[in-house]
C-alpha cells in the first residue's frame, strides 16, 4: 500500500548576463556536474534534475510556476553560482509554492592560489550571490533549508538527503486522507482537534464514516479469502496458545484476518491512507481490531486509537518520509502507559491495547489471543513482541485552539530489565532525553498527548523543519533540556504563533 509519486527535485542555479556567454557555459557546465555526481554519489533517496541557468525575472517565475504544477517535483534547490541580483527572484519566489532548499556552495573546493585572477573572482563569487539571493528570501519571510558546504562533502549530501525526505512530507501531507470509525473517546480532550484547520494547515482531509458501512465491507470477506490470509499469519508468526483450544484459537484470529482485508479494501476503495478506530463504538464488528491494525499500519497506513485522527496522519506521514530507506528499523503510533521510577533504571513503558506496529518489533513476533475489558466484544487476538533498541524519536501534535504545536522528545530505547509474561501486548520501552524527570516536566508542560508518533528513522531536526514549512510551532525536549530555558521558548511561541 506504501506508494508516493515518483519525485524528483529540481537544481536551479542562478547567475546573470553581466560577465559575458563563456561565464555562463562554464556556469551552466559546473551546475550539470554537481548535479550529475550528487546523483551519482548513492547518498540522495530521489534523483536531482538539472534545470538552464536562471538570468531573468521572466525565466525564474516560468520555471517555478512549471514546478508547482510538475506533480513529480518535490522541491527546488536553488543555488547562486555568480552574483544574481535579488530583485530578479521576487516574483518568481513569491509564486513558489514547492519546498526549498538553498544550497551555499561554490564549485571550487580550494582557492586556485597559483592562478586566481579577476575572471574567477567575478565568475566563481556565491559566496557573494548566495548572500545576496538569502537576504530577499528572508526579507520576504520565506520558509526555506539553507545547507552550507562544497558538494562533494558526504556530510553536505546527507544534509540534502534528509531535506528531501522532508519536502516528501510536506508535498504528500496533502494527499493523506484519515477514516474514521466512529468518534473520539468520550471525554477525552488532547484526541480532539480542528479537522477543518488542519485540513487549511496539512491538507489533511479527516472523514467519519458509520462503524457498520465498514463492518458491512469485512462481512462480504469470503471464507476462502480470510482462510487463505490466516494461513499466511500462521506461516509468519509463532503462534501462542497458552492453553487455549486451538480450533477456537484459530476461529479468534480469523475474525482479526476478514477484519483487514475487509478494512484494506474498504481503505482501497475510499482512498484513504490512514484509520482510527474507537472500542467504544465497534457496532457489528466480532472483535477490536488489533492484529488487523497491525498487519494495516506495517503496509503503510497510519492510525490511531480512540479516534486520534492527528496521530493516524502523523504516522501515515512518517511511514512515507521513510519509505525505502535502507536499514529502516521502524515506525508506529505508541502510548505512555507506565513509569518504572528506581534510579538508574528510569523509563516508560510503550504499549497500547493490541495496535503497535510490528515494524519496530526486534526478534520473534507472537500471535496471541487474550481479553480484553475494553470493546465488550469477544477476546481479540494481536501480535506481541519487543521493540527494538537504539534512539528515536516520540512526536505529538496537539491543537491549542488557536494553532497547532509539534513536541518532539528524542528518546533512548532500551530492552526491559526483566521479562513480562502476564502483559499480553506489543511493547517499547524509553527513557526519554535529557532524563525521565525533566522530559516528562516539560512534555506536560508543553501540552504532549499520551499518544505519540513514533519513529526510529527520522530526526528531530527533520520533523521540525516540516513543521517549520508548515508554519507550526514546535518544541523540542533533547539533552539539552533544562526546564527554565524550556518554558521561555513556550512562552515565546505563545506570542510568536498568536
Amino acid at each position: 500500500m506504501l506508494t508516493t509519486r515518483h519525485y524528483k527535485f529540481w537544481f536551479c542555479t542562478g547567475s546573470q548576463d553581466l560577465y559575458g556567454d563563456e561565464c555562463l557555459r562554464n556556469v551552466a557546465e559546473h551546475s550539470k556536474e554537481i548535479v550529475a555526481k550528487l546523483n551519482a554519489s548513492g547518498k540522495l533517496p530521489f534523483e536531482i534534475v538539472w534545470k538552464p541557468t536562471l538570468i531573468t525575472n521572466e525565466l525564474i517565475r516560468k520555471t517555478f510556476n512549471e514546478a508547482n504544477i510538475d506533480e513529480e517535483c518535490a522541491g527546488v534547490i536553488v543555488w547562486c553560482h555568480t552574483f544574481s541580483p535579488a530583485k530578479s527572484w521576487i516574483l518568481g519566489l513569491k509564486e513558489l509554492r514547492k519546498p526549498l532548499l538553498h544550497l551555499h556552495t561554490q564549485y571550487n573546493e580550494e582557492i586556485p592560489y597559483d592562478t586566481i585572477d579577476m575572471d574567477f573572482m567575478n565568475e566563481n563569487q556565491a559566496a557573494h550571490g548566495d548572500r545576496e539571493w538569502g537576504h530577499i528570501v528572508s526579507r520576504m519571510g520565506i520558509e526555506r533549508k539553507v545547507v552550507a558546504g562544497h558538494w562533494s562533502d558526504p556530510v553536505v549530501q546527507e544534509k540534502i538527503a534528509s531535506w528531501q525526505r522532508v519536502a516528501i512530507g510536506v508535498v504528500e501531507s496533502s494527499h493523506i486522507r484519515v477514516m474514521r470509525v466512529a468518534d473520539n473517546m468520550r471525554n477525552v480532550a488532547v484526541t480532539e482537534g480542528d479537522k477543518v484547520e488542519a485540513q487549511i494547515k496539512f491538507g489533511w482531509e479527516v472523514d467519519t464514516y458509520p462503524v457498520n458501512e465498514i463492518a458491512d465491507c469485512v462481512d462480504s470477506v469470503s471464507q476462502s479469502d480470510t482462510n487463505a490470509l490466516v494461513d499466511e499469519y500462521y506461516d509468519k508468526y509463532d503462534i501462542l496458545l497458552e492453553g487455549r483450544d486451538p480450533e477456537e484459537f484459530k476461529r479468534h484470529v480469523a475474525v482479526q484476518a476478514q477484519i483487514e482485508i475487509g478494512f484494506e479494501r474498504f481503505l482501497e476503495e475510499k482512498n484513504y491512507q490512514a484509520i482510527v478506530t474507537h472500542f467504544g463504538d465497534l457496532g457489528s464488528l466480532k472483535q477490536l481490531p488489533g492484529l488487523a491494525i497491525q498487519r494495516l499500519e506495517q503496509k503503510g497506513y497510519g492510525f490511531g486509537a480512540e479516534g486520534d485522527w492527528k496521530v493516524a496522519a502523523m504516522v501515515r506521514l512518517m511511514k512515507v518520509m521513510t519509505a525505502g530507506m535502507e536499514n529502516a528499523k521502524g515506525t508506529s503510533m505508541l502510548e505512555d502507559y507506565t513509569y518504572n521510577l528506581v534510579k538508574g533504571k528510569e523509563g516508560i513503558l510503550q504499549a497500547h491495547m493490541l495496535e503497535i506496529c510490528p515494524s519496530i518489533a526486534d526478534g520473534p513476533i507472537s500471535i496471541k489471543c487474550q481479553p480484553l475489558s475494553m470493546g465488550d466484544r469477544e477476546d481479540p487476538t494481536r501480535l506481541v513482541f519487543t521493540s527494538k533498541e537504539g534512539h528515536g524519536i516520540a512526536t505529538s501534535l496537539i491543537d491549542l485552539g488557536n494553532r497547532f504545536r509539534l513536541i518532539i522528545n528524542d528518546v533512548d530505547c532500551k530492552k526491559c530489565e526483566k521479562p513480562m509474561p502476564k502483559l499480553p501486548v506489543a511493547t517499547n520501552f524509553w527513557t526519554p532525553q535529557p532524563d525521565l524527570y525533566t522530559g516528562a516536566e516539560a512534555w506536560i508542560l508543553a501540552g504532549g498527548a499520551h499518544h505519540t508518533a513514533f519513529t526510529y528513522d527520522l530526526t528531530a531536526e527533520q520533523m521540525g523543519d516540516w513543521a517549520a514549512m508548515m508554519g507550526i510551532e514546535a518544541v523540542f525536549i533533547d539533552k539539552d533540556t533544562k526546564i527554565r530555558d524550556f518554558k521561555k521558548d513556550l512562552m515565546l511561541g505563545e506570542i510568536f504563533y498568536k
